[in-house]
């Protein structure tokens, strides 16, 4: 089974990343304006699609082209920027005045989003006075999309991931017997996804790794009986079927050593088992992991 590596965007979550952003950015830093959009696909622009706080509607679905205007500058340089009065600032270019004058905006600040090295977003702040924004002000806008920045990371994977299992299960399924390569494939990405899961924080998510999961293994051969396995305790023992110790295991769920061995042995006193690889054994053939 060859398993695909590329990262997995979808535009609906990167919509609402950019709007929780937004929202926090506001918080965080007490700006009364906040707008923001992602780079065009296969261009070197942003379209600005977020807002809050804005009165008009001056700014929606404006094009920023690359050094352009201060977002423009950020786009280009991947670094922060700000202005203490946009219309009369003389370090940007002025193409977009009309549209942001008519919002009423002066002082103005913008953060690149990075993904992999390159920019993924701009993230705006701004008030209707000329004043001076601080590097305090600044720093609090870059912690906001570094913040995005990570979340969006975690979710390409995990949607990645996604795809790697569920294609797994469907080709696990159209198959009698699978080289055992290719189950060691599949049960390396079900145990990646069950670790993963514990950083979602998106229900529905969660919600559909978790049922994947339950698909491949419910596909693997033996009689099933009723699990008595807790969710975590499948964590743990997905994770110790492919070898990691109790050191990496705690390590990748963010639990001690020592925990991990407690759930090792309640793992075991509810299958009946007495060493490491009988009870992954007898996990396999009753259908609770791949």
């Amino acid at each position: 089974m060859a398993v695909t590596h590329a990262p997995v965007s979808n535009p609906e979550h990167e919509r609402e990343a950019l709007h929780v952003a937004l929202a926090r950015m506001r918080r965080v830093t007490g700006l009364p304006v906040a707008f923001g959009g992602a780079v065009s696909a296969g261009r070197r622009d942003v379209r600005l699609t977020e807002f809050t706080g804005t009165l008009t509607g001056a700014l929606r679905g404006l094009v920023i082209g690359a050094g352009n205007g201060l977002g423009g500058r950020v786009l280009v340089t991947a670094r922060p920027g700000s202005v203490d009065d946009y219309a009369t600032d003389v370090r940007i270019s002025h193409e977009y005045d009309q549209p942001v004058i008519a919002e009423g905006l002066r002082a103005i600040a913008a953060v690149p989003v990075t993904i992999d090295g390159s920019v993924f977003g701009v993230l705006y702040g701004g008030t209707r006075e000329s004043l001076s924004l601080s590097t305090r002000l600044l720093d609090a806008m870059t912690q906001v999309a570094l913040r995005m920045s990570i979340e969006l990371t975690v979710r390409r994977e995990v949607e990645r991931r996604m795809v790697d299992l569920e294609t797994a299960a469907i080709i696990r399924a159209a198959r009698e017997a699978p080289t055992a390569p290719e189950w060691e494939e599949v049960r390396q990405v079900h145990a990646q996804l069950r670790s993963i899961a514990q950083e979602i924080a998106d229900p529905a998510l969660r919600l559909r790794l978790q049922d994947a999961c339950d698909r491949l293994a419910r596909s693997n051969s033996g009689p099933l009986r009723e699990n008595p396995l807790s969710p975590r305790e499948l964590d743990v023992l997905a994770l110790v079927a492919v070898g990691c110790g109790n050191a990496e295991t705690g390590r990748r769920l963010g639990i001690l050593p020592e925990t991990v061995k407690s759930y090792l042995r309640t793992i075991m006193r509810k299958l009946g088992t007495h060493s490491r690889m009988e009870t992954v054994i007898v996990a396999r053939r009753s259908g609770f992991m791949p």
